[in-house]
């Protein structure tokens, strides 16, 4: 969430910094400052009545060494102690109140980021490869799917109804070979931490990282949504030191888990229908990093490279997109989308968002570090799929389709598949 004190100093520049977003949030940042004040006021109430309580209670003490009466102030601080009690309920309400407001308040944009209101404002950033040129008749991924026995969209959506995929035979071999061949480039050259996290979170998880409560309806809630299956691994990821103080020495922290991700995509009906493009349940490799204020820039533009090398080594082309401030997503200051062709689709597929929130998720999940000087601070958290599936597999089937409907695997994967193509059998 946003710093408390930053919006108390400057409310005019938080709320121009969020209307580049697109959103109009003066009205509650105008209920956020009332609240704090409401909450600072009472808070300076309660410490003048401790402050009157601890006063009396040494009076009391005195009197009682020299054997002197104390009942009247006893009852004196009695009643300030009820009084400390009816403040004390006070405060922790404004608290929560205030607290419940800020976690709608998106995270500010970056100062450098492009400002407009939706995706035709976004800025490419630089391009790798280029688009494969065919001399026959492409298939999509759907087509070369059933041709060669890849998945089963139709038994799929008999046991778990539409937007879901099952992967069989080398189709399953080649998911399971792009997952392991991306967790082995990120564990190995790029020198992060292999996590397999819990795919079931507590609320305050979804809560600490901005899902919940701007996009609960999307995601699979339990137990009367306070328990939720993971939309990301971002989620376990950033939360394994919530409530933490770190040391400047522990940092960077680099993570990396392959999940299933569990999305209802409730505003999405009517895309991306066909195929495995947008489905309710899909598994993607992600990066998580924890930094120091300092340095989580420069780490963006690396963890951004490390996704991209990914589709280096795999030969598929792809663009780098930097979000404009109407496009950023509710915890993110700063986005680049990599954007893969998918030439049986005739588009660029996002198979990875690398993302900046600063101190934003930071201050939702109290997750500091201790400086060189002794002195706390919030760490900055930064996320980014190195890569998505089933985009990726998408990318990879189209691009590498030959003219008799079979697949060349790529390289990097031969091993992990064990032949160098998928063909009919």
């Amino acid at each position: 969430m946003l710093n408390i004190r930053l919006i108390r100093e400057k409310p005019d520049f938080v709320c121009k910094r969020l209307a580049t977003r697109g959103e109009d949030l003066l009205n509650q940042i105008d209920a956020v400052l009332e609240l704090d004040s409401e909450r600072r006021r009472l808070e300076t109430q309660l410490q003048q009545h401790n402050a009157d309580r601890n006063k009396l209670s040494k009076k009391i003490g005195i009197l009682r060494l020299q054997k002197e009466p104390s009942a009247e102030l006893e009852a004196e601080v009695h009643r300030i102690s009820e009084e400390i009690s009816r403040f004390s309920e006070a405060v922790a309400r404004a608290d929560e109140a205030q607290k419940s407001f800020l976690l709608k308040i998106p995270n500010l944009p970056y100062p450098g980021a492009a400002i407009g209101p939706d995706a035709s404002a976004n800025l490419e950033i630089r391009r790798w490869g280029q688009k494969p040129e065919f001399n026959f008749t492409l298939l999509d991924h759907v087509d070369l799917g059933k041709k060669l026995g890849l998945f089963d969209l139709e038994r799929a959506a008999k046991i778990s109804g539409s937007g879901f995929s099952c992967f069989t035979n080398l189709g399953a071999r080649l998911q399971r070979g792009l997952i392991q061949f991306l967790l082995d480039l990120h564990t190995g050259e790029h020198r992060y931490i292999e996590i397999a996290p819990p795919y079931v979170v507590h609320r305050d998880c979804m809560v600490g990282t901005g899902q919940i409560p701007k996009f609960e309806e999307d995601a699979y809630g339990l137990d009367e949504n306070q328990t939720f299956l993971i939309p990301t691994a971002e989620v376990p990821l950033t939360n394994l030191h919530r409530e933490e103080t770190l040391s400047f020495c522990e940092l960077p922290i680099y993570y990396v888990a392959h999940t299933p991700c569990f999305r209802r995509e409730a505003g999405s009906a009517g895309r991306d229908t066909r195929g495995i493009i947008r489905v309710h349940q899909f598994d993607k490799v992600e990066l998580v990093k924890i930094t120091t204020p300092e340095t989580s820039y420069d780490e963006l533009e690396k963890l951004t490279a490390n996704a991209e090398r990914a589709l280096q080594m795999l030969g598929l082309h792809y663009r780098v997109i930097e979000l404009c401030t109407g496009d950023l997503g509710f915890s993110m200051a700063k986005t680049y989308d990599i954007e893969v062709w998918a030439p049986g689709q005739g588009q660029y597929l996002e198979v990875s968002s690398c993302s900046n929130a600063e101190d934003y998720q930071a201050r939702r999940i109290n997750l500091k570090f201790k400086d060189a000087e002794g002195k706390n601070q919030f760490c900055h958290t930064l996320n980014g799929s190195g890569t998505a599936l089933a985009r990726l597999y998408v990318a990879l089937v189209e691009t590498y389709q030959q003219p008799d409907g079979s697949i060349t695997v790529p390289e990097p994967l031969q091993d992990y598949l064990q032949v160098k193509e998928i063909k009919a059998a």
